[in-house]
């Protein structure tokens, strides 16, 4: 596609030189260090006099530091690296005007649209893949236990799901970009669509729920099933619940299921206490395998809307 490498690296260029990029990779680089170096030392200290279970290096990953793990952490705070690379993607080109110079030279007009999100998946691919291999080395020095090989795979799949996350909402930045002319307009859209999907979604679940199957005074295992069936199925709306859930499974091997309560009695807890092992790399894929389609599903869905509105627009207009 002519002129798309071009378009590319401009867009590095400005996203490597832009003192937003480093104040903003610089803060989460700094927390996700803090919340792995004391997680590592809470580990150090409970491992050091008991022999060391496996998989003890995902924990780096998935054990809750002073508010939230690190898994936690890139679900509530990755999304800003994609709003904040995309949010004036076609919008400052706009106001400076410089997009109808761009689409004046010979390069394919697609080339455009295409360029400035390839770019932005490059950055959340480096930006996210530093962190994590910064974070396992300070985790190796602290725990001094050396990950396997399933265990890499699994980091590995991990990071793969967290930039298809990342990249959802740089596609949902760089279309409002493309709705809206104003930089500030566009920034007001993508932050309130994070806030919405982060916090009301949730609420909104559990207000369905309720309006639905509403709970009794009685305990009902069953209703309290199909009420929080219908609340889990209104939470799957929210990009970050498909994230939470994918991750979970794939950095925890000894989480089996995606659902937060199973009720059990007394002879069933028995009887899977004995069957307490990890699940394989293979069988944890495939229970969130759903969930890993329907996300990089959304990435390419909301690029591709991004892709056909800027094409449908005028020239003169840009």
């Amino acid at each position: 596609m002519t002129g798309i490498g071009a378009i590319v690296r401009k867009e590095l260029a400005d996203h490597f030189s832009s003192y937003r990029f480093i104040i903003l990779f610089a803060l989460i680089a700094m927390v996700s260090l803090i919340t792995t170096y004391m997680v590592g030392m809470g580990l150090k200290e409970e491992l050091g006099s008991v022999a060391k279970p496996r998989f003890v290096f995902l924990m780096l990953f998935t054990s809750t530091g002073p508010l939230f793990s690190l898994v936690q952490f890139v679900a509530f705070f990755g999304p800003l690296i994609g709003l904040v690379l995309g949010f004036d993607a076609i919008n400052r080109e706009r106001s400076s005007g410089t997009l109808s110079k761009l689409a004046s030279q010979p390069i394919y007009r697609d080339a455009i649209i295409n360029g400035k999100f390839l770019s932005g998946v490059v950055t959340i691919s480096i930006m996210v893949s530093s962190i994590v291999l910064v974070v396992s080395g300070l985790g190796l020095k602290l725990v001094g236990v050396v990950p396997g090989v399933e265990e890499l795979w699994r980091i590995v799949i991990y990071l793969i799901i967290s930039i298809f996350y990342i990249s959802f909402w740089l596609g949902i930045s760089i279309l409002f970009s493309i709705l809206f002319r104003g930089i500030a307009t566009s920034a007001l859209a993508t932050l309130a669509i994070w806030i919405f999907f982060s916090f009301f979604v949730s609420m909104g679940a559990t207000v369905v729920a309720n309006s639905l199957v509403p709970l009794d005074t009685q305990e009902d295992p069953e209703r309290l099933m199909r009420h929080l069936r219908v609340q889990r199925v209104v939470s799957l709306i929210s990009p970050m619940q498909l994230y939470n859930d994918s991750t979970a499974i794939i950095i925890d091997p000894m989480r089996k299921t995606t659902r937060s309560l199973v009720l059990m009695g007394p002879i069933e807890r028995l009887s899977s206490a004995r069957f307490r092992r990890p699940l394989a790399l293979s069988q944890s894929i495939y229970v969130v395998l759903p969930h890993m389609i329907t996300l990089i599903a959304i990435t390419f869905i909301c690029f591709g809307v991004s892709y056909a509105v800027f094409m449908r627009q005028e020239i003169r207009s840009i």
